[in-house]
């Protein structure tokens, strides 16, 4: 049979006709949903929440001493390097000594002279006291021999001064830890020559124990004010990155630091490193615990950002995540027996994130509230009937 006679037939087109309006009724319903399924909705639930302010930071000894040379001079020895676990008083480096002990030597020849010097003025003044009793010399040349005398004790002073300064500029050829600790850097190289003319250059870093470190983070002053010394941090490092590491804030530093008109504090977070795991220089990404609370309940913070199409915004909204000592209005959305959004007033605590504190006698655990529509959970998809005549 072909199209014409299909066409020509009543009862076989009025049966077309029905399939091709209800084809059309089905789909008209299929793309229509219900009034609730036009939303997304998500359950209240009671559990912990814990609010965390988070920063980048460095890690670093707690006391890293900066050993460097009070002479110049050459590296003649080098008795120590990197990681080496060295003792109060070790021998670190040696510069060469000749020039400071030809200057000793030196030293100890003029103070020799010195000495002569005041030998002959003691034993003229004597003799001078002797001839002034004998009024055989006028009491000014008695005079010269005393002040003779005196000049001559104040030379030798000054020699030896001058020596010991030079005796003890040689003592400094050789370096010494001043500390026992872990050699992390060493800045010098055998044969070397350092000077320390204008300021005192630094041959050696040595931790003094790197089982006790600590973290210099950078925090911002909108998160500062929430820090306080003893509050629990908890940290991660990249060299593992499967591994969280726990530490305590130490120190609140007031110093405070200005780049590009963003003020940030140096937290300084005291870090127990027993198994000398972690070291100088990792960065640290650190999250201080500034706020908990336990067994309440709690809203995605989508339910908390969620307006209806045409609703106004409330003026008392409330930040999700502020602190539980701030808790402000807010509202949530729930669906009316006619599947319609409903607003209910919460009281807004502390929040994570992803969760935030909420509280009102309406709402219990379990509850559904909305978080948005459907539009905004898939592209919306539009279907057409298509029909092919044989």
């Amino acid at each position: 049979m072909n199209v014409r006679r299909l066409l020509a037939h009543p009862i076989l087109l009025a049966a077309v006709a029905i399939l091709v309006v209800g084809a059309g009724i089905v789909a008209w319903t299929i793309g229509s949903p219900s009034t609730a399924a036009r939303y997304q909705l998500a359950a209240l639930k009671t559990g912990d929440v814990v609010q965390t302010v988070s920063a980048n930071g460095t890690l670093n000894p707690v006391v890293l001493v900066n050993v460097g040379t009070q002479v110049s001079g050459t590296v003649m020895k080098l008795q120590a390097d990197f990681n080496d676990r060295v003792k109060q008083g070790q021998v670190l480096l040696e510069l060469d000594p000749a020039l400071l002990q030809a200057q000793v030597h030196q030293d100890e020849a003029a103070l020799a002279n010195a000495r002569a010097s005041l030998d002959l003025a003691r034993s003229n003044e004597k003799r001078a006291q002797e001839l002034i009793e004998q009024e055989y010399i006028s009491r000014q040349d008695f005079d010269a021999a005393v002040e003779a005398r005196k000049s001559a004790e104040a030379q030798v002073a000054q020699a030896t001064a001058t020596l010991g300064k030079d005796r003890t500029n040689l003592g400094y050829t050789v370096i010494r830890s001043p500390v026992s600790g872990v050699v992390v850097n060493r800045a010098v190289d055998l044969g070397q020559t350092v000077a320390a003319s204008f300021q005192t250059p630094t041959l050696f870093q040595i931790a003094q124990d790197l089982r006790k470190m600590q973290i210099d983070s950078s925090f911002a002053e909108a998160d500062v004010g929430r820090i306080k010394v003893g509050q629990p941090v908890r940290f991660t490092v990249d060299a593992f990155p499967d591994r969280t590491f726990n530490a305590k804030v130490s120190q609140v530093r007031l110093n405070a630091t200005t780049v590009q008109n963003v003020v940030t504090y140096d937290v300084v977070v005291g870090v127990d490193n027993p198994e000398e795991v972690l070291m100088p220089g990792m960065t640290a990404y650190v999250n201080v615990t500034v706020a908990r609370a336990n067994r309440v309940l709690l809203a995605p913070n989508a339910a908390l950002r969620f307006r209806p199409p045409g609703a106004a915004a409330e003026t008392a909204r409330a930040r999700p995540g502020a602190p539980a000592e701030k808790a402000s209005a807010g509202t949530v959305y729930v669906l009316d027996p006619k599947g319609q959004p409903r607003a209910v007033a919460v009281e807004v605590g502390i929040g994570d994130g992803h969760r935030t504190q909420i509280a009102s006698p309406e709402l219990k655990d379990g509850d559904q509230v909305v978080i948005g529509t459907a539009e905004e959970a898939a592209p919306q998809s539009t279907s057409t009937l298509r029909m092919r005549m044989f």
